[in-house]
């Protein structure tokens, strides 16, 4: 079976799976927080390579704020229970979004588990933290003009806005997976998208389950990635 080496989760539900159960919307974050650790673990028993977890856009703090703490704290919380295994299992763990406009504690606990988990070889967890797709893009440009210097003006090509995004070095993802029902990316992954296979699912990100994962690698492996080309 072909699998892809890097496969990108929008994990959307949560809010809805906890309302259907008359639950308070942080009970859903708390279980997708479990869905999101035990999917790194599918994913690096298949030996993929890197998986990216979008946990909060630039748009998520429209939320109400008691919401967007607990969602921080619980960050906080579950990924320093889970650093020990991550780093028995060599799991890497990076972050990607606007990291410095989080708050102190937040944004120094990234810095610490990226430093901490640095020497994992066998998979790459990333975190979409404080992330939109057009916002790296437009980061990415004026990190590109920042390191010019003025006699050095030009036009700006595609290598260099790929060169300059937040983690260059990692392949575009193979496969996006948006669970809830909803079929849109909502501003992930823009640049780095545009030959992904995508893949919807009516199932809530806390109802994900291993099996409705394989089914989802097993109808990857039957579509004809053509990256443009005619056939």
């Amino acid at each position: 079976m072909s699998l892809p080496g890097h496969v990108a989760i929008i994990m959307d539900g949560n809010g809805r799976w906890a309302e259907k159960r008359g639950l308070e919307r942080i009970e859903g974050h708390r279980r997708g927080a479990e869905i999101a650790d035990a999917a790194s673990h599918w994913c690096a028993d298949l030996g993929i390579k890197y998986v990216t977890l979008y946990a909060f856009s630039t748009e998520n703090w429209k939320r109400p704020e008691r919401e967007v703490s607990f969602l921080f704290e619980l960050m906080l919380v579950y990924i320093a229970s889970q650093l020990q295994n991550m780093l028995d299992e060599s799991v890497r763990m990076r972050f990607i979004g606007r990291i410095n406009d989080l708050p102190e504690k937040l944004r120094e606990f990234a810095k610490h588990i990226e430093a901490r988990t640095a020497s994992g070889k066998k998979l790459t967890v990333i975190v979409a933290l404080n992330y939109g797709g057009r916002a790296e893009i437009v980061d990415s440009v004026n990190r590109f003009i920042e390191s010019q210097r003025i006699d050095e003006k030009r036009r700006i090509t595609e290598e260099d806005i790929t060169g300059n995004l937040y983690l260059p070095e990692v392949p575009d993802p193979d496969l996006i997976i948006r669970t809830s029902g909803e079929e849109r990316l909502s501003n992930f992954l823009m640049w780095q998208s545009i030959y992904s296979e995508l893949y919807f699912t009516k199932t809530l990100w806390p109802d994900f389950t291993k099996e409705e994962f394989l089914e989802i690698m097993e109808e990857y492996s039957k579509r004809k990635r053509r990256f443009g080309a005619h056939q």
